[in-house]
């Protein structure tokens, strides 16, 4: 049961951002098509593969953002102890965003893109975006001056928000120097990823373990402690393992290759800390499904954003790695078990809260996490080895591009299989949370 009218402004974000979702998977499996077969000439100038990639990795963003927001507005109002500031602004917020991501995926179809992935919307949506985080913001930042109940989680919160719109800003110049436009282009995407979206995920990870477990907050709070030195740390140094080519000195590249895999091990601690807690007081855990993807997020993103961002960042790998599919495969796994469960751990907390009950059958969501989570390792893996592969055809033994990519086109297809799969599992998730229920006497 929700405790703040406001937090019922979340609902709409978690809506929407779930219905998002699906269709980015439906267009990455457009993608992966494209590598494993080979498509008719007609049917590709109809829909690009460059108009499809935009559309993917910007749907990515925007329904991770979404879902990070309506986490953030539900949360606030519980920590601070007080209503939003505004609901219409967040309403108008919803809607500055959300039309401007109808607009960007309008506008690549028809060419009116900047080119750069990630960040190909055209400077008047850009102008847009952040005319919609500056109200994130002032609402986020008001309630919590207002409040004047200041905690770690909040100020973590709000920190990694901040940083995520200021660094937003260097991605919007166009420079004329290429070697420049992607140095800071690097900082945007890095920054945001290993910087600003990890202190904004550990901020509601802790928050939702201290709900579902009791843990005391002196636990989680003293690793939010850590992830922010780390953050200071290898999340600015480690932007160095992204300069190939750039020009940048070479001692960035072993800067950023062995400090840039340490941001996952805190929250990885934070998590072992709280069951450690648990199991030592004899305590619960009120909600299995959510500490199901609360312990899925902390290993996934372990694995795939640290174990694997590491073997794969280290300079005398990355040198024949950048750019491959071995980066395609380490952003799947990274960004899934990172963001992508974050958001679906918020969903399943805050969905029975806000529909007005907390327990509810979990059955559809323990069996839409295995089945994403096990296809999506799948999917990883079959990019990890067309990456290998790509790297040994194209950079060892010098052949073509279209000659490799003629040898990597099986993988695609175990590729596509899985991304099918996880397509299903999303499926479950999303009809499950829609159409949730809580549980009867009966049903359980």
């Amino acid at each position: 049961m929700i405790a703040y009218q406001s937090q019922k402004v979340s609902y709409a974000y978690f809506v929407v951002a779930l219905l998002l979702f699906p269709l980015q998977v439906i267009v990455g499996l457009w993608l992966a098509s494209n590598y494993a077969f080979t498509m008719p000439q007609g049917l590709v100038n109809v829909f690009p593969f460059a108009t499809a990639r935009a559309m993917h990795t910007n749907l990515l963003v925007l329904w991770l953002l979404l879902g990070f927001m309506g986490g953030a507005y539900y949360m606030i109002p519980e920590e601070s102890r007080s209503e939003l500031f505004s609901t219409k602004l967040a309403y108008l917020q919803l809607v500055l965003l959300v039309g401007a991501g109808v607009a960007a995926l309008i506008g690549f179809i028809f060419g009116w893109t900047q080119g750069r992935p990630l960040l190909e919307i055209p400077f008047a949506l850009d102008l847009v975006v952040v005319a919609g985080a500056l109200l994130f913001l002032f609402n986020i930042g008001a309630t919590i001056i207002r409040a004047k109940n200041w905690t770690v989680l909040q100020g973590t919160l709000l920190g990694g928000l901040v940083f995520l719109a200021l660094l937003y800003l260097f991605g919007i110049p166009f420079y004329r120097n290429l070697s420049i436009d992607w140095y800071y282009w690097w900082w945007v995407i890095h920054l945001w990823v290993e910087g600003a979206w990890e202190l904004v995920a550990s901020a509601l990870i802790a928050w939702v373990l201290m709900k579902i477990t009791d843990v005391p907050r002196q636990v989680v709070e003293k690793w939010l402690y850590v992830i922010i030195g780390l953050f200071l740390f290898t999340g600015i140094s480690g932007t160095g393992h992204h300069y190939y080519w750039l020009g940048a000195p070479k001692y960035w590249l072993w800067i950023g290759g062995i400090f840039s895999a340490l941001e996952p091990v805190p929250i990885a601690l934070m998590v072992w800390d709280t069951f450690r807690n648990v199991k030592e007081r004899q305590g619960k855990i009120v909600n299995p499904v959510v500490w199901l993807f609360v312990v899925g997020c902390a290993v996934y993103h372990l694995i795939g954003a640290g174990v694997w961002g590491f073997l794969h960042t280290l300079p005398q790998i990355n040198y024949y790695t950048h750019g491959s599919q071995v980066t395609v495969s380490h952003g799947h796994l990274a960004f899934f078990g990172a963001y992508a469960l974050l958001n679906l751990t918020l969903f399943y907390y805050c969905f029975p809260q806000l529909k007005g009950f907390e327990r509810f059958k979990q059955g559809a969501g323990t069996w839409g996490f295995w089945i994403s989570g096990i296809a999506m390792m799948f999917l990883g893996l079959a990019f990890g080895v067309a990456g290998v592969l790509q790297a040994y055809l194209e950079r060892i033994l010098g052949l073509g591009f279209m000659n490799a990519q003629a040898q990597m086109q099986f993988w695609f297809k175990i590729a596509i299989g899985a991304g099918v799969i996880f397509l299903v599992g999303v499926l479950i998730m999303v009809v499950d949370l829609l159409a949730l229920k809580p549980e009867t006497a009966e049903s359980g």
